[in-house]
Protein backbone atom coordinates (compact mmCIF):
# COMPACT_ATOMS: atom_id res chain seq x y z
CA UNK A 1 0.00 0.00 0.00
CA UNK A 2 1.50 3.38 -0.86
CA UNK A 3 2.10 6.30 1.28
CA UNK A 4 -1.28 7.84 -0.29
CA UNK A 5 -3.42 5.15 0.72
CA UNK A 6 -2.52 5.21 4.05
CA UNK A 7 -2.76 8.72 4.49
CA UNK A 8 -6.25 8.48 2.89
CA UNK A 9 -7.10 5.30 5.53
CA UNK A 10 -6.41 6.83 8.64
CA UNK A 11 -7.87 9.98 7.06
CA UNK A 12 -11.02 7.63 7.08
CA UNK A 13 -11.04 6.26 9.97
CA UNK A 14 -10.37 9.30 12.05
CA UNK A 15 -13.73 10.86 10.64
CA UNK A 16 -15.60 7.64 10.96
CA UNK A 17 -14.59 7.96 14.37
CA UNK A 18 -15.06 11.31 15.26
CA UNK A 19 -18.91 11.34 13.53
CA UNK A 20 -19.16 8.47 15.31
CA UNK A 21 -18.10 9.77 18.97
CA UNK A 22 -20.78 12.83 18.15
CA UNK A 23 -23.41 10.68 17.36
CA UNK A 24 -22.90 9.03 21.07
CA UNK A 25 -22.37 12.20 22.68
CA UNK A 26 -25.62 13.20 20.90
CA UNK A 27 -27.50 10.16 22.18
CA UNK A 28 -26.31 10.48 25.56
CA UNK A 29 -26.86 14.07 25.81
CA UNK A 30 -30.69 14.29 24.52
CA UNK A 31 -30.96 11.21 26.82
CA UNK A 32 -29.97 13.17 29.41
CA UNK A 33 -32.27 16.18 28.42
CA UNK A 34 -35.06 13.92 28.57
CA UNK A 35 -34.71 12.83 31.82
CA UNK A 36 -33.83 16.45 33.39
CA UNK A 37 -36.80 17.62 31.84
CA UNK A 38 -39.42 15.25 32.65
CA UNK A 39 -39.99 16.12 36.51
CA UNK A 40 -40.87 19.58 34.62
CA UNK A 41 -43.55 18.36 32.54
CA UNK A 42 -45.16 16.12 34.41
CA UNK A 43 -45.61 19.16 37.22
CA UNK A 44 -47.01 21.50 34.79
CA UNK A 45 -49.21 18.49 33.14
CA UNK A 46 -50.42 17.48 36.76
CA UNK A 47 -50.89 21.45 37.66
CA UNK A 48 -53.94 21.35 34.65
CA UNK A 49 -55.16 17.90 36.45
CA UNK A 50 -57.93 17.33 39.19
CA UNK A 51 -56.55 15.99 42.64
CA UNK A 52 -58.69 13.14 42.25
CA UNK A 53 -57.72 11.95 38.95
CA UNK A 54 -54.25 12.49 39.93
CA UNK A 55 -55.17 10.12 42.74
CA UNK A 56 -56.40 7.71 39.85
CA UNK A 57 -53.57 7.75 37.07
CA UNK A 58 -50.56 9.68 39.05
CA UNK A 59 -48.28 9.80 35.94
CA UNK A 60 -51.17 10.01 33.55
CA UNK A 61 -52.15 12.70 30.71
CA UNK A 62 -54.89 15.07 31.39
CA UNK A 63 -58.41 14.16 29.81
CA UNK A 64 -60.25 17.47 30.63
CA UNK A 65 -57.75 20.22 31.53
CA UNK A 66 -58.82 22.29 34.38
CA UNK A 67 -57.24 25.76 36.06
CA UNK A 68 -59.07 25.22 39.65
CA UNK A 69 -55.67 24.42 40.75
CA UNK A 70 -53.93 27.85 39.69
CA UNK A 71 -56.96 29.31 41.19
CA UNK A 72 -56.97 27.73 44.33
CA UNK A 73 -53.56 28.40 44.96
CA UNK A 74 -53.58 32.30 43.83
CA UNK A 75 -56.66 33.02 45.87
CA UNK A 76 -57.65 30.22 48.65
CA UNK A 77 -54.17 29.11 49.42
CA UNK A 78 -52.78 33.34 49.21
CA UNK A 79 -50.23 32.32 46.77
CA UNK A 80 -50.40 35.66 45.59
CA UNK A 81 -48.70 37.01 48.80
CA UNK A 82 -45.84 34.34 49.00
CA UNK A 83 -45.04 35.10 45.07
CA UNK A 84 -44.68 38.81 45.71
CA UNK A 85 -43.52 38.92 49.15
CA UNK A 86 -40.48 36.11 47.53
CA UNK A 87 -40.42 38.81 44.68
CA UNK A 88 -39.62 42.03 46.76
CA UNK A 89 -36.93 39.98 49.09
CA UNK A 90 -35.16 38.84 45.90
CA UNK A 91 -35.02 41.82 43.65
CA UNK A 92 -33.87 43.90 46.78
CA UNK A 93 -31.26 41.29 48.18
CA UNK A 94 -30.09 40.84 44.60
CA UNK A 95 -29.61 44.83 43.98
CA UNK A 96 -28.13 45.46 47.42
CA UNK A 97 -25.58 42.56 47.37
CA UNK A 98 -24.72 43.38 43.15
CA UNK A 99 -24.56 47.24 44.20
CA UNK A 100 -22.08 47.17 47.23
CA UNK A 101 -19.99 44.51 45.33
CA UNK A 102 -19.84 46.53 42.11
CA UNK A 103 -18.11 49.68 44.18
CA UNK A 104 -15.74 47.01 46.23
CA UNK A 105 -14.92 45.08 43.40
CA UNK A 106 -13.74 47.79 41.10
CA UNK A 107 -11.69 48.71 44.23
CA UNK A 108 -9.99 45.80 44.54
CA UNK A 109 -9.37 44.81 41.12
CA UNK A 110 -8.12 48.65 39.88
CA UNK A 111 -6.73 50.36 42.48
CA UNK A 112 -3.47 49.75 44.82
CA UNK A 113 -4.09 50.97 48.32
CA UNK A 114 -2.40 49.60 51.86
CA UNK A 115 -4.19 46.39 53.03
CA UNK A 116 -5.86 45.46 49.58
CA UNK A 117 -4.48 41.72 49.70
CA UNK A 118 -5.34 41.23 53.27
CA UNK A 119 -9.14 43.08 52.72
CA UNK A 120 -9.60 40.80 49.05
CA UNK A 121 -8.29 37.29 50.91
CA UNK A 122 -11.03 38.51 53.61
CA UNK A 123 -14.14 38.51 51.46
CA UNK A 124 -12.69 35.67 49.75
CA UNK A 125 -12.74 33.63 52.82
CA UNK A 126 -16.73 33.69 52.61
CA UNK A 127 -17.05 31.82 50.17
CA UNK A 128 -15.10 28.60 52.64
CA UNK A 129 -17.72 28.80 55.46
CA UNK A 130 -21.26 27.43 54.73
CA UNK A 131 -24.03 29.89 55.70
CA UNK A 132 -25.89 27.34 56.68
CA UNK A 133 -23.51 26.99 59.97
CA UNK A 134 -24.11 30.54 61.00
CA UNK A 135 -28.31 30.14 61.33
CA UNK A 136 -28.36 30.05 64.93
CA UNK A 137 -25.76 33.33 65.31
CA UNK A 138 -27.85 35.26 63.03
CA UNK A 139 -31.05 34.36 64.46
CA UNK A 140 -29.72 36.09 68.00
CA UNK A 141 -27.81 38.78 65.55
CA UNK A 142 -31.63 39.84 63.96
CA UNK A 143 -33.16 39.26 67.30
CA UNK A 144 -30.88 41.55 68.95
CA UNK A 145 -32.03 44.50 66.00
CA UNK A 146 -35.09 43.92 66.31
CA UNK A 147 -35.77 42.48 62.61
CA UNK A 148 -37.09 39.33 63.32
CA UNK A 149 -39.90 38.56 61.33
CA UNK A 150 -39.44 41.28 59.11
CA UNK A 151 -38.42 41.26 55.17
CA UNK A 152 -35.72 43.41 56.03
CA UNK A 153 -33.74 40.59 58.21
CA UNK A 154 -33.71 38.57 54.96
CA UNK A 155 -32.70 41.07 52.68
CA UNK A 156 -29.76 41.74 54.90
CA UNK A 157 -28.84 38.21 55.31
CA UNK A 158 -28.68 37.09 51.66
CA UNK A 159 -27.30 40.91 50.29
CA UNK A 160 -24.75 39.90 52.95
CA UNK A 161 -24.50 35.87 51.88
CA UNK A 162 -23.89 37.04 48.06
CA UNK A 163 -21.07 39.54 48.75
CA UNK A 164 -18.14 37.07 48.49
CA UNK A 165 -19.10 35.55 45.31
CA UNK A 166 -20.04 38.89 43.51
CA UNK A 167 -16.91 40.91 44.34
CA UNK A 168 -14.95 37.42 42.99
CA UNK A 169 -16.55 36.96 39.88
CA UNK A 170 -16.59 41.01 39.28
CA UNK A 171 -13.16 41.85 40.44
CA UNK A 172 -11.97 39.01 37.69
CA UNK A 173 -13.63 41.14 35.00
CA UNK A 174 -12.30 44.40 36.32
CA UNK A 175 -8.90 43.32 36.11
CA UNK A 176 -9.43 41.83 32.34
CA UNK A 177 -10.23 45.37 31.33
CA UNK A 178 -6.81 47.78 29.99
CA UNK A 179 -5.87 50.69 31.95
CA UNK A 180 -6.12 52.57 28.68
CA UNK A 181 -9.72 52.84 29.36
CA UNK A 182 -9.44 54.86 32.55
CA UNK A 183 -6.27 56.95 31.17
CA UNK A 184 -8.64 57.93 28.43
CA UNK A 185 -11.56 58.60 30.56
CA UNK A 186 -9.21 60.69 32.77
CA UNK A 187 -7.99 63.06 29.39
CA UNK A 188 -11.41 63.55 28.48
CA UNK A 189 -11.98 65.33 31.69
CA UNK A 190 -14.08 62.12 33.62
CA UNK A 191 -13.73 61.63 37.19
CA UNK A 192 -13.23 58.22 39.12
CA UNK A 193 -17.47 58.19 39.59
CA UNK A 194 -17.94 59.16 35.78
CA UNK A 195 -15.44 56.96 34.62
CA UNK A 196 -17.16 53.83 36.35
CA UNK A 197 -20.13 54.32 35.87
CA UNK A 198 -20.22 55.60 32.03
CA UNK A 199 -17.30 53.38 31.20
CA UNK A 200 -15.96 50.27 33.51
CA UNK A 201 -19.71 49.10 34.54
CA UNK A 202 -21.04 48.79 31.03
CA UNK A 203 -17.95 46.68 29.93
CA UNK A 204 -19.18 44.21 32.75
CA UNK A 205 -22.70 43.65 32.19
CA UNK A 206 -22.01 39.80 31.49
CA UNK A 207 -20.26 39.71 34.75
CA UNK A 208 -23.02 41.47 36.20
CA UNK A 209 -26.03 39.10 34.59
CA UNK A 210 -23.90 36.10 35.72
CA UNK A 211 -23.95 37.18 39.72
CA UNK A 212 -27.69 38.53 39.40
CA UNK A 213 -28.22 34.88 38.02
CA UNK A 214 -26.49 33.14 40.28
CA UNK A 215 -27.59 35.23 43.64
CA UNK A 216 -31.21 35.12 42.43
CA UNK A 217 -31.84 31.76 41.74
CA UNK A 218 -30.92 30.45 45.43
CA UNK A 219 -32.29 33.32 46.70
CA UNK A 220 -35.83 32.52 45.52
CA UNK A 221 -35.73 28.52 45.96
CA UNK A 222 -34.25 29.05 49.77
CA UNK A 223 -36.67 27.36 52.17
CA UNK A 224 -34.25 27.73 55.66
CA UNK A 225 -34.34 31.51 56.52
CA UNK A 226 -37.42 32.19 55.71
CA UNK A 227 -39.02 29.42 58.15
CA UNK A 228 -36.28 30.48 60.65
CA UNK A 229 -36.29 34.29 60.17
CA UNK A 230 -40.52 34.55 59.86
CA UNK A 231 -43.16 34.41 62.08
CA UNK A 232 -46.53 35.84 60.16
CA UNK A 233 -48.27 33.92 57.51
CA UNK A 234 -48.64 36.58 55.42
CA UNK A 235 -45.18 36.98 55.41
CA UNK A 236 -43.91 34.18 53.88
CA UNK A 237 -42.34 33.42 51.09
CA UNK A 238 -42.66 30.95 48.22
CA UNK A 239 -41.09 28.00 49.51
CA UNK A 240 -42.27 28.37 52.98
CA UNK A 241 -45.67 29.17 51.67
CA UNK A 242 -45.42 26.04 49.74
CA UNK A 243 -45.66 23.92 53.13
CA UNK A 244 -49.49 25.09 53.27
CA UNK A 245 -50.62 22.34 50.50
CA UNK A 246 -49.21 19.83 52.80
CA UNK A 247 -51.75 18.30 55.45
CA UNK A 248 -51.08 15.95 58.39
CA UNK A 249 -53.18 13.21 55.97
CA UNK A 250 -53.44 14.10 53.12
CA UNK A 251 -52.00 16.41 50.13
CA UNK A 252 -54.21 18.68 47.97
CA UNK A 253 -51.66 17.42 45.14
CA UNK A 254 -53.74 20.09 42.40
CA UNK A 255 -53.03 23.59 43.46
CA UNK A 256 -49.31 21.90 45.46
CA UNK A 257 -48.25 21.62 41.30
CA UNK A 258 -49.63 24.91 40.29
CA UNK A 259 -48.02 27.17 43.25
CA UNK A 260 -44.37 25.53 42.02
CA UNK A 261 -45.05 26.08 38.28
CA UNK A 262 -46.13 29.86 39.55
CA UNK A 263 -42.95 29.50 41.25
CA UNK A 264 -40.55 28.53 38.45
CA UNK A 265 -42.24 30.94 35.96
CA UNK A 266 -39.44 34.20 37.48
CA UNK A 267 -36.63 31.77 37.15
CA UNK A 268 -37.45 30.66 33.32
CA UNK A 269 -38.06 34.10 32.46
CA UNK A 270 -34.93 35.25 33.79
CA UNK A 271 -32.95 32.66 31.62
CA UNK A 272 -34.69 33.19 28.85
CA UNK A 273 -33.82 37.29 29.04
CA UNK A 274 -29.99 36.95 30.56
CA UNK A 275 -28.57 33.75 28.28
CA UNK A 276 -26.81 35.69 25.92
CA UNK A 277 -25.21 37.58 28.65
CA UNK A 278 -24.86 34.42 30.85
CA UNK A 279 -23.27 32.73 27.93
CA UNK A 280 -20.80 35.36 27.59
CA UNK A 281 -20.05 36.32 31.29
CA UNK A 282 -19.20 32.09 31.79
CA UNK A 283 -17.45 31.72 28.76
CA UNK A 284 -15.27 35.24 28.88
CA UNK A 285 -11.02 35.09 28.21
CA UNK A 286 -11.44 31.58 26.95
CA UNK A 287 -10.39 32.55 22.88
CA UNK A 288 -7.78 34.70 24.62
Amino acid sequence: MSADATVAASSRRSRFGGTLTRKIITVIMTVYAVIAVSPLAIMIVNSFRSSSDMFVNPLGFFSNPTVEGYVKAWTDASFSTYFFNSLFVTVCSVVLSTGVSLFAAYALARWTFFGRSALQSLFISGLMIPVMLAVLPLFYLIDGFGLLDSHLALILIYAANGVPFSIFILAAFFRQLPEELEEAARIDGAGPVRTFFSVMMPLVKPAIATVVIFRFVPIWNDFLFPLVMLRSTEKYTIPVGLTSFFGEFSTDWSPLFAGLVIATIPLVLLFIVATKQIVTGLTAGIGK
